[in-house]
């Protein structure tokens, strides 16, 4: 398995998803899924241009921060309890799964006890799967007015993980349900007095398994890791 030609392909179907679908590839950030992966298989990814990587798990985060370069962006996109944010408040540039008003809340709080602002994205279920957590749709955009009012986050836009699912093609009717729901986002905050210039833009959606589809469909985030590392080993220590 060669990291480097891994990432060469990603960034070529990334490129002709784009074109397919009349978009400008640098509107589309690689998020290269780096969890339960050595700090060597990251640097591998980072000596070919990748600055923006995906983490899971809170204690990862801790411990790999301080031996990865300056410039390095490390996003949590797993589930965060909430007694686990006053760890990474400050570590990472981003916390996609932001899935609930309480969380939402609690990184407020932590960010303002620090004095950082903290860019979030609010997790939604968009298939409403039980097994997922998230905001449903519908539950988004009535608590969004609350958390906009919070101090210390700065709400960039919507990251979902689609179902499973045998092909691709199958989820391209989520992917499109976010990007609808993004613009029903920005026009929501726009009433409440959000300028354009501060309105949320990104679409965190596809992995390896449909990550061309969510492409298509408005994604500007995504978020890669197999088809860049390899099989995980689930059996590391998780946090």
């Amino acid at each position: 398995m060669s990291i480097a030609l891994n990432i060469d392909r990603v960034r070529r179907n990334i490129r002709l998803a784009c074109e397919r679908s009349g978009r400008d590839a640098e509107e589309v950030r690689l998020i290269a899924v780096s969890k339960t992966k050595p700090v060597g298989d990251i640097l591998e990814a980072y000596n070919e241009g990748i600055r923006d990587f995906g983490e899971n798990y809170v204690q990862e985060i801790v411990e790999k921060s301080d031996c990865l370069p300056e410039d390095l962006r490390l996003h949590m996109i797993g589930h965060l309890q909430t007694n686990k944010v006053k760890k990474l408040v400050g570590r990472v540039c981003m916390i996609h799964s932001v899935d609930s008003l309480h969380l939402a809340e609690t990184v407020s709080k932590e960010a303002v006890k620090n004095g950082t602002c903290t860019a979030v994205l609010l997790e939604v279920n968009i298939a409403e799967e039980a097994t997922k957590y998230g905001f449903s749709p519908s539950e988004l955009l009535v608590e969004l007015p609350e958390m906009m009012e919070l101090r210390g986050i700065s709400i960039k836009g919507l990251m979902t993980s689609a179902p499973i699912a045998e092909t691709a093609e199958k989820n391209r009717k989520y992917f499109k349900r976010m990007r609808e729901l993004l613009g029903d986002m920005r026009r929501l905050m726009s009433i409440n007095g959000v300028g354009e210039d501060e309105l949320p833009k990104e679409l965190s959606m596809g992995m390896t398994g449909d990550y061309e589809v969510a492409v298509e469909e408005g994604a500007t985030m995504v978020r890669v890791g197999t088809a860049i590392f390899g099989a995980r080993d689930y059996g590391a220590k998780n946090s």
